[in-house]
């Protein structure tokens, strides 16, 4: 019997965690980056949790706030109570959820937390009469490890793209993975090795888009934690292995409306696309370089967005092409339209990728904006001059560019809000910037001897 005054939502998470015998509980957030965090307290702290919150000191957490203002809390989320299938025994198990940081000297929502960036750019869409929902499958590698226990780029099958085992010897690891991420209440739609060597997808339902984010955070920790049961590494990195496809995260979004319509779907338009939908998409095209530095935010995100390895690096849309930047998918029925933004890839953040890419669609709807017409060639057999002809844009080359991008890009930069804004382009100017000084092993094999 729990004491307190606890929402039906909290009592039942409090029940839960006595009959599953929980004797720990990770509270869970993101920084800035999208690195997962936790502080791990004992279940019997639950109710303090819910009551009052847990503090921790904000300064240790890369972007947070300095040493001065340190004093953090995290309030959970209860609706996202799931336990650990990694850690679940007979005897007891442990338990997660995900948190909302709080700024203590205000008591107000915490500017810098990536999962209230998201949440200010959820409101903005119920201003306007819409909820989002969103979709993502992303994409990862599995390799060796060696006998150290480190990471490898060796890759325990030969699988191609839909192929069944021997040739996709992983199916066994992913099989674990899809039965841990259903223990923790994922709705798995499908399975299957991805194009290259050591790669595979595992897509679930679409969802809000707080849900979905958050579900992103879970699924890139599960994966790495059972694949590491298998001893094998799991990576997110966008391109582990040159001169292969790279992983990205393809991203399908939708608004519906206050009544439960989809307001992307217009049975008379001949893509079923609504003006809304149209608007959206030209929103997202308008701030594409901007937000390219926050949906592809490593120096390796950029060595996957190139020709030639069916990653989108021209500013287009399409209803049957995989070249351009957004497709326009099949939909089986008027519920299912939605368009998917093709250039994100896993190493992001995900509450921070969705706020953009939100916030640049609702800027669309906001300013009337015109969708061009759709490319239905492929773009990827263009030469320059074609290009040209048709008004197609080209993604940043590299990160630096992107954070060029960003920073002249006002509705973007905003969507982050300014505290995150300075910290991401702080972080990311840094990482290129050690990235140009830097000397790779490519330029020693080819240079070295020759000059």
């Amino acid at each position: 019997m729990t004491s307190g005054n606890f929402s039906a939502e909290e009592e039942a998470v409090l029940e839960q965690i006595e009959e599953e015998n929980v004797d720990f509980l990770r509270l869970q957030f993101t920084d800035i980056l999208g690195t997962v965090k936790n502080v791990s307290v004992p279940a019997s702290q639950a109710e303090k949790a819910f009551e009052e919150g847990i503090y921790f000191d904000g300064s240790s957490i890369d972007g947070f706030v300095r040493i001065q203002e340190s004093d953090m809390r995290l309030d959970p989320d209860p609706t996202t109570f799931a336990i650990l299938p990694w850690r679940n025994t007979d005897e007891s198990a442990a338990a997660r959820l995900i948190c909302d940081v709080i700024n203590t000297s205000t008591d107000e929502p915490f500017s810098g937390d990536p999962r209230g960036v998201l949440k200010r750019a959820i409101e903005r869409a119920e201003e306007l009469g819409y909820t989002v929902n969103a979709a993502p499958e992303p994409e990862f590698f599995l390799f060796e490890e060696d006998e150290d226990g480190y990471a490898t780029t060796e890759t325990s099958d030969a699988g191609g793209y839909f192929d069944l085992a021997p040739k996709d010897l992983a199916s066994d690891v992913r099989k674990d993975i899809i039965f841990g991420l259903e223990s923790m209440g994922f709705d798995i739609e499908a399975s299957h090795h991805e194009v290259a060597e050591g790669q595979h997808e595992i897509n679930f339902e679409y969802d809000d888009a707080l849900s979905t984010a958050d579900n992103v955070a879970t699924f890139r920790s599960v994966v790495r934690a059972i694949a590491a049961e298998h001893g094998q590494h799991a990576t997110f990195m966008p391109k582990p292995i040159p001169r292969i496809n790279g992983s990205g995260m393809h991203t399908h979004l939708s608004l519906f409306t206050e009544d439960g319509e989809n307001a992307f779907h217009d049975d008379d338009d001949e893509f079923n696309l609504s003006e809304t939908a149209k608007q959206f998409t030209a929103g997202i095209l308008e701030h594409a370089p901007a937000i390219t530095a926050v949906t592809n935010p490593t120096v390796n995100s950029y060595k996957r967005l190139v020709p030639g390895y069916e990653a989108p690096v021209y500013v287009a849309w399409s209803d049957r092409n995989r070249s351009a930047l957004i497709r326009k998918p099949a939909a089986r029925v008027p519920a299912a339209s939605r368009i998917e933004a093709r250039f994100p890839d896993p190493s992001c953040n995900p509450y921070l990728a969705f706020a953009t890419l939100i916030h640049a669609g609702l800027e669309g709807i906001e300013q009337d904006l015109d969708c061009p017409d759709p490319i239905r060639e492929n773009i990827y057999e263009f030469d320059e001059a074609k290009r040209e002809e048709y008004g197609i844009e080209t993604l940043p080359t590299n990160l630096g560019e992107a954070v060029d991008a960003l920073e002249e890009d006002e509705v973007v930069a905003s969507a982050l809000g300014e505290h995150v804004y300075e910290k991401f382009t702080e972080a990311k100017r840094a990482e290129f910037k050690d990235y140009l000084v830097d000397v790779s092993q490519w330029e020693i094999d080819r240079y070295l001897e020759k000059y």
